[in-house]
């Protein structure tokens, strides 16, 4: 989610400081060709730090074990992954890194499904989970909620309600590009449960909850958009309940800014990027033909 993924994600947070549908896919749905795949996104999509890499494109830190790898896997799909991490809507049309397309290149008249997951760069999330981080309890310090809702109003919702009119854009030309395409815009889901579980994420509990909110806010809008603009919004929050930050080690889906894989804090690790391809792949299978 801003290469270096803000460093990536200001060194690991830290170093953990502490230690609905386009139209249905036409011919090549035939049983003997492959539905034509194309996930789009940012850091979420693409999975960075979780092995093994993919050294097609070193500078995405994107991973073959992501979820749009995996629903391919499920679907019997020919893929095409153009997700990188620290992507904004702008990546979409401009190149991201030298000798890298834009991502919309890869979309085609023949694609039969697009998967995309962005927002998180363009609304400073990244800043946001930095900002709210804090290792010491109460009073020490100042509350990222109380920083970002001065004087009553929330400036980090007013800037998702602001980019929302310009995802919806991304929605159309995606649209325009792919126009036989199923269009799935995937959540960002449950990162971390309200009320935190401070001190074993470094992060209090009314900022916790603000985080998620925030969050939730975005998938929101998303949801929204999705609807108004021909696309299937796939919820990742619903099976992430209970596998959030502060979840124990084996049943966490989303790292903590105190994390226990290879995963990036504040992302999906293995069986997060599993879990969220499991309900892309439902999605893809029940979705009903087009608008």
């Amino acid at each position: 989610m801003a290469f270096t993924l803000r460093t990536v994600l200001a060194a690991s947070l830290a170093a953990a400081a502490l230690t609905a549908p386009g139209t249905a896919p036409a011919a090549s749905a035939a049983a003997d060709k492959p539905l034509k795949y194309v996930a789009l996104g940012d850091s979420f999509a693409a999975s960075p730090q979780i092995p093994p890499p993919d050294v097609s494109n070193l500078l995405c830190l994107r991973s073959l074990a992501n979820y749009p790898h995996i629903t391919a896997r499920m679907l019997g799909a020919e893929l095409n992954d153009a997700s990188c991490s620290a992507a904004s809507l702008d990546d979409l049309r401009t190149s991201q890194h030298p000798g890298t397309g834009a991502q919309y290149d890869a979309l085609s008249p023949d694609t039969d499904i697009v998967s995309i997951t962005i927002g998180g760069v363009d609304v400073g999330m990244v800043e946001l989970a930095l900002d709210c981080m804090n290792p010491d309890p109460e009073p020490a310090g100042e509350s990222c909620a109380a920083r970002n809702t001065e004087g009553g109003r929330d400036r980090k919702k007013a800037a998702i309600d602001a980019w929302t009119p310009r995802f919806a854009t991304a929605l159309e030309e995606i649209h325009r590009r792919s126009p036989h395409a199923r269009l799935y815009v995937v959540g960002y889901g449950n990162v971390i449960r309200p009320g935190g579980c401070f001190p074993a994420q470094p992060v209090w509990d009314k900022d916790a909850t603000y985080l998620q909110g925030t969050f939730s806010h975005l998938d929101h809008r998303l949801r929204q958009t999705a609807r108004k603009h021909g696309a299937a919004f796939v919820d990742t929050y619903t099976p992430g309940l209970g596998h959030d930050a502060c979840a124990p080690p084996a049943e966490r889906h989303t790292e903590g800014w105190v994390r226990t894989s290879t995963a990036l804090p504040l992302h999906p690790n293995a069986r997060g990027a599993k879990a969220i391809a499991t309900a892309l792949a439902s999605a893809v299978r029940r979705t009903s033909p087009p608008r």
